[in-house]
């Protein structure tokens, strides 16, 4: 609901580190509660739960689309590497990882989507109180009624997008910090290295945020619901055009924090 713009609860004046009057958006403290409970007293406690069952079905196939990927295609195993005279080796070993993780990525990406797109327009559904979108079976058919094949996979190429640069960022990252930064005679080395990668994940996670935002609102722009048409969101022609549109109005970012959340002039 944030990503797409829709703030039940009006911002409070704050200041910043400057000491300057500015207005904050509710952050995660107070939505926590609050936004629950408003959504509670409009919906009822089975609209804390809209969209759960797509969810759950997208992750499931997901799941199951990569362990079958998997088996279809094993990775070789190699040796572990992490000597600096061996450098090209363990790069090489690096690279063949991450293509062979970003296959599964990408595949598992393509047969979850659907029920993705399905889960979303189920979500902001509270926004305009649409009952468009009841079931799973019923989005399936209208969704192919109105907008055909092609309505299940609106946004996948902004997220496709996102998982292949977050894959080879955070792979990458890591191999050169542990190869360079971490030294093998230290005697927390091997702990060292067990987190870089984790900790490269967060980060590279806040830098393809956009990705996300952007195959998220494609996912219900334009889609007959409220939340998918102005004041929320023009109707985008593409995602190039919803990001130019994001950028624009420095939007980019929207709803990636929950602390710290600046109205937008």
């Amino acid at each position: 609901l944030l990503q797409v713009g829709h703030e039940p609860l009006p911002p409070t004046v704050g200041r910043n580190v400057l000491g300057r009057k500015v207005l904050y958006l509710p952050g995660f403290f107070t939505y926590g509660l609050g936004a629950a409970r408003h959504i509670v007293e409009v919906d009822g406690k089975r609209g804390l739960f809209r969209g759960l069952t797509p969810r759950l079905i997208s992750s499931t196939l997901s799941t199951i689309t990569r362990g079958s990927v998997k088996k279809a295609f094993p990775l070789e195993d190699m040796e572990h590497v992490s000597n600096k005279d061996d450098v090209k080796t363990s790069l090489r070993k690096v690279v063949k990882e991450t293509s062979h993780e970003m296959m599964m990525q990408c595949v598992s990406r393509v047969v979850s989507h659907p029920l993705h797109v399905i889960s979303m327009r189920c979500m902001v559904q509270f926004v305009g109180r649409e009952v468009k979108y009841s079931g799973v079976f019923s989005a399936i058919g209208r969704i192919f009624k109105e907008e055909g094949i092609l309505g299940f996979f609106v946004g996948l190429i902004p997220h496709i997008l996102g998982d292949v640069i977050f894959l080879w960022c955070c792979n990458l990252l890591a191999h050169f910090i542990n190869t360079y930064a971490v030294d093998d005679n230290f005697s927390q080395a091997s702990v060292i290295r067990s987190y870089t990668k984790f900790v490269m994940g967060i980060a590279v996670s806040m830098l393809t945020y956009p990705f996300l935002l952007v195959g998220d609102l494609m996912a219900v722009n334009n889609c007959g619901l409220r939340a998918g048409l102005p004041p929320y969101a023009p109707a985008f022609t593409s995602w190039i055009h919803c990001w130019r549109y994001l950028s624009a109005q420095g939007q980019l970012f929207r709803g990636s924090s929950l602390l710290f959340r600046r109205a937008p002039m």
